[in-house]
């Protein structure tokens, strides 16, 4: 998996979903898990420079008591130590009495690097983590506002919706008035023709 990088973070772009509020959670979700599998590789390589410095202490000890150093196994260059190599102060039998000055150069060299590293890599979580933050509250004031929008044009249907009903309730008011006086006048008709028809006889 490649190393995330800060414009990673800051130029991810989510997909908005189609029937609900808000981005793909799913999509989310991958994202974050780059995020931390990114600053998990920072950890592990900040706790490999810790345990190389750990190693140079002790090798700078043991050539400080005059002791034999095995010659150290071949390592897998790490991600961390693609920059430029540095050159080291060399210790050998024929500086005599310089070995400890050598060796001190050699572990304030190595605790240099180490600071270095160990610096850039918080630097480099801390910025990940808040422009993923950053992110995030952008992330969350979109959905909000995509809320708002959708609140308010659901609100504008209602009342849309609240006048068609007004008129239509006042149509059946007016509809049923105009019935009612038409079958009175109807029935008023119906009586007084009857009147007549019983006085013409």
């Amino acid at each position: 998996m490649t190393l995330l990088t800060a414009d990673d973070v800051l130029n991810k772009k989510f997909q908005a979903t189609k029937f609900r509020e808000g981005y793909e959670q799913d999509e989310v979700d991958e994202f974050l898990d780059e995020v931390v599998e990114a600053m998990r590789q920072l950890e592990a390589e900040n706790a490999d420079l810790k345990a190389k410095l750990e190693a140079a202490n002790r090798r700078v000890a043991q050539l400080g008591e005059g002791a034999s150093i095995p010659a150290a196994p071949a390592s897998p260059v790490s991600p961390v130590q693609a920059e430029p190599a540095v050159s080291m102060p060399a210790v050998s039998g024929e500086s005599g009495g310089q070995g400890p000055a050598a060796a001190s150069g050699m572990l304030e060299l190595a605790q240099r690097l180490h600071d270095e590293h160990v610096a850039n890599g918080k630097a480099e979580g801390e910025r990940i983590v808040t422009e993923a933050r950053s992110t995030g509250e952008q992330i969350v004031r979109e959905a909000e506002d995509q809320r708002n929008r959708t609140l308010a044009q659901l609100e504008k249907e209602r009342s849309a919706l609240e006048q068609k009903i007004d008129e239509l309730r006042r149509f059946e008011s007016d509809y049923r008035t105009r019935l009612k006086s038409y079958l009175q006048n109807l029935l008023t008709n119906v009586e007084d023709g009857g009147e007549s028809s019983i006085s013409g006889l």
